[in-house]
């Protein structure tokens, strides 16, 4: 069943009186600070003068009149901002508990004990295999039978129709909520336009062995200790679906249930089409039992990679491999050919660049406002790239490296330090786990591959190349009055 389009985005976008948003800590203040840029996708925002008045104090300030109103709407709705507090949310009372589940009744009762026992808690029984033991770790939940597993989707939806509260939370079986999980959450929906909520999903301890160790410092649940704005094509362009929040007017039909993979994806993307804000909430932790077990952990990212075809057909451009502009694209390449005539060559199209965007910006320091764009947005090109030789193109790659020795020295050139960049970004996201650099990139080399299979089986299957396809950019500049 294919869930009814969300048309409708939310009727009411007024920021309460009395909430507080900052700036995100990437936000890039430049031309004396007339000019930010951040935010998902990242744009340029020309600030007027009194929107630059309300940001000199440390970049933070409360909605208390029509202009904090419009100015701290904009930063919110580009992802420049992120609200921090001061209007509450509602209430737990509002809000209830689905949780989907097949056969992992251990997992059941070790949720339903980290839930607060005054909490409505519907568990959905997609086909176990011992009914009665699933009854029995769900306690006084109500509980919902399909007789026969109709699959994750099916049942948050049989969830979701059950519920009369205003906000629903999906919790999978092999997830634990740290204690204070919900409030963070709650507190986004502060703002009526926002339509869904997630938290960080970080490992469940006792984390043992190499591949424990690597999933708790890069799991592909776990999206990073900073806030964002939930948006395609961005550094958080979903969130998955083993928890989440959502208001339950914006989620329509809820997740499609012909789709056993990326369904979260595809909702996200549905109901940001729709208009909706989604946010993603670090603050809020909810520890999830990574797989751990070579095999089952290959396969499951494997199949992460399926749901590109499907989601790329369906949303056209918001799944791409790559996001780069031209001048990006061509400096990475000439970078990537690692000759000395190809570097002096990448200096100069980022110079042709600068040059043309400058006239363009409209501030008062536009060849230096342009240097610094032309120069993040390399940074990032070349980042994209050496991630997709080893990542998304791994078969073209391995290809090249057949017939060519340049290549090879290269792809392994990229797949090293790659590598050891990935650990030195990602080794200290879990203060309780310390990988070790060579299991690391083992792992985050078997993770790329598994991906990348399934991302051409999968586009196979389709018989589709849009999954495959790099999507352009170009510089965004907006002003704010």
């Amino acid at each position: 069943m294919v869930p009814p389009s969300d048309d409708d985005g939310p009727a009411d976008t007024v920021l309460p009186t009395g909430l507080r948003v900052a700036l995100d800590r990437r936000a890039r203040s430049m031309d004396d600070g007339a000019v930010l840029l951040g935010g998902a996708p990242p744009r340029m925002l020309t600030l007027a003068p009194a929107a630059r008045v309300l940001l000199d104090d440390g970049g933070a300030f409360a909605v208390s009149g029509p202009t904090e109103r419009a100015l701290a709407r904009r930063l919110l709705d580009v992802g420049i901002a992120h609200p921090v507090g001061g209007v509450a949310g509602p209430g737990a009372h509002e809000v209830t508990v689905v949780v989907p589940v097949k056969d992992r009744v251990d997992g059941l009762a070790r949720l339903r004990a980290a839930l607060p026992a005054e909490a409505t808690v519907i568990v959905v029984d997609d086909g176990s295999s011992d009914p009665a033991a699933i009854r029995a770790a769900a306690g006084d939940a109500r509980v919902l039978r399909h007789p026969v597993a109709r699959g994750p989707a099916a049942a948050r939806n049989a969830g979701l129709a059950a519920a009369d509260t205003p906000l629903v939370v999906f919790l999978d079986s092999d997830v634990v909520p740290e204690p204070g999980w919900l409030a963070p959450l709650l507190a986004v929906f502060a703002d009526p336009a926002v339509g869904l909520a997630a938290p960080r999903i970080t490992a469940l301890p006792p984390v043992t062995g190499w591949l424990g160790r690597y999933e708790a410092v890069h799991s592909s649940l776990d999206l990073g200790p900073d806030p964002a704005l939930v948006v395609p094509r961005s550094r958080v362009a979903y969130v998955p679906s083993a928890a989440l929040l959502v208001r339950r007017d914006a989620v329509g039909g809820g997740f499609d249930e012909e789709m056993h993979v990326a369904e979260d994806v595809d909702l996200v993307l549905r109901m940001h089409a729709a208009g909706w804000r989604l946010r993603y909430v670090p603050g809020s932790r909810v520890a999830h039992d990574h797989r751990t077990r070579v095999r089952a952990w290959w396969l499951r990212k494997r199949d992460y990679g399926t749901g590109a075809a499907p989601l790329a057909l369906r949303h056209k451009g918001s799944v791409p491999p790559m996001v780069l502009s031209p001048t990006s694209a061509a400096v990475a390449v000439l970078l990537l050919l690692a000759r000395p005539w190809s570097a002096v060559a990448a200096l100069g199209v980022g110079a042709v660049a600068v040059g043309r965007l400058a006239p363009r910006l409209g501030v008062r320091r536009p060849r230096s406002t342009a240097a610094r764009l032309v120069g993040l947005g390399a940074v990032g090109a070349v980042s994209q790239t050496a991630d997709a030789v080893t990542r998304h193109y791994w078969p073209l790659s391995l290809a090249a490296c057949l017939v060519s020795r340049r290549a090879r020295r290269t792809v392994l050139a990229v797949a090293v330090v790659e590598g050891l960049a990935d650990f030195r970004r990602h080794r200290d996201r879990d203060p309780h786990v310390r990988p070790r650099l060579l299991p690391h990139v083992v792992a985050h080399r078997l993770d790329d591959l598994a991906y990348g299979t399934g991302l051409w089986s999968g586009a196979w299957a389709h018989r589709t190349v849009a999954p495959l396809l790099p999507s352009g950019t170009g510089p965004r500049a907006v002003r704010q009055g």
